[in-house]
């Protein structure tokens, strides 16, 4: 991906050279599988070396995002501009808004939550414009309740406009992402609520921190962080056994912590037994798809529990499959050190929340809508 443009966002224009990715708002919910052994391994090289980071400071940050080596978040916010500005920059701003015009704009709350995405708000307001103030009565991981102002932002209120889509859009994102964590990491207790790699494509880290910042705990960022032995890994190398001599022998060389995914009860077992039989690196056990849902809608957790009663503390465990809000609590009664869930992010309601000049008419029309 290449993305070429002149020098700031408006008025003057700007050009994209290409764009080859493609974004879609609905969550689409696949899997593969692998059948029998693969002919042809086919090995696809990810370059990030023309991305860099090395400008941003996370030090003033209320929650610092997750470490990443190569997310170039400076790139995603300059991305995200350049994508509503198009080549033209914000035409109805320039025919209505003299350029020089100041103004105050304050954030609004449409509903609780727990907001998030503070930090990520002035870096995108400075990118815009770095004379743009903001202020703020509420920080990262703080609760909101509806119909209160909890920021504002004032300075020339053609750039204010011209931010205002894309913060709202990374803020109502982290936030719903932030909310529905501190739900699930509350009811989960004294489990730890984690979520998966089943982020939206490039905003992976921002996704990620949105779930620190509403309390939960961060699985492997990626390919790279962990190996996390998956069903596909399994069939490929011929079993559970095979699986796991090969990463032992992999991490001799190479220090990282080990996950493994079980789907049985006679999985369970023979993870024990190879490690009982071997020094291996070994340091998580998956129990995937042992909690079962019932037809009243309730979940049976008998499995997950002689899984855990197996394990009995020698490693940790995680619970995965048919995790929500309202299975999440006796799921966390099973005693596993971890619950992990991918609607954390894949499938997240954003938090309803505005940036308006007249706040006044934005709360009279919010309150006859049922908004404000």
């Amino acid at each position: 991906m290449v993305l070429t443009y002149k020098q700031g966002y408006l008025p003057q224009p700007f050009h994209i050279k290409h764009i080859t990715t493609k974004f879609s708002s609905l969550p689409l919910r696949f899997s593969l599988k692998l059948q029998g052994q693969p002919k042809l391994r086919r090995v696809v090289k990810m370059s990030a070396t023309e991305v860099t980071n090395s400008t941003i400071s996370y030090e003033s940050f209320a929650i610092k995002p997750p470490l990443h080596p190569t997310y170039d978040l400076k790139g995603i916010i300059k991305l995200a501009l350049a994508e509503d500005a198009g080549d033209r920059g914000d035409i109805t701003c320039l025919a209505t808004i003299p350029f020089d015009m100041e103004a105050e704009a304050y954030f609004l709350a449409k509903e609780d939550g727990i907001v998030a995405g503070i930090a990520l708000a002035e870096m995108i307001f400075n990118e815009v414009d770095p004379s743009l103030k903001v202020e703020w009565s509420k920080k990262d991981g703080d609760l909101v309740h509806k119909g209160i102002q909890f920021g504002k932002v004032y300075g020339r209120a053609h750039n204010i406009v011209v931010a205002e889509r894309v913060v709202l859009n990374f803020m109502q994102r982290m936030s719903g992402i932030a909310t529905l964590t501190k739900a699930m990491a509350k009811a989960a207790s004294p489990a730890y609520i984690l979520e998966t790699r089943k982020t939206a494509p490039c905003l992976r880290l921002l996704d990620k921190w949105a779930v620190i910042i509403g309390g939960g705990r961060n699985h492997r960022m990626g390919l790279f962080d962990m190996v996390m032995i998956k069903d596909n890994h399994i069939s490929t190398a011929g079993g559970v056994t095979n699986a796991l001599k090969a990463v032992d022998l992999y991490l001799e060389k190479n220090s990282l912590q080990l996950e493994v995914e079980t789907r049985t009860l006679e999985e369970v077992e023979e993870v024990l037994h190879y490690a009982s039989q071997t020094k291996t690196s070994l340091t998580r056990i998956m129990l995937d798809n042992m909690v079962v849902p019932l037809p009243n809608g309730d979940v049976d957790i008998s499995m997950l529990k002689e899984a855990v009663q197996l394990v009995n503390g020698r490693f940790e465990t995680e619970a995965s499959g048919n995790v929500t809000i309202d299975t999440v609590h006796q799921i966390g009664q099973s005693g596993v050190t971890y619950i992990s869930s991918g609607s954390l992010t894949h499938s997240v309601k954003a938090l309803d929340i505005s940036l308006k000049i007249d706040t006044e008419l934005a709360l009279k029309v919010g309150r006859r809508t049922g908004r404000a």
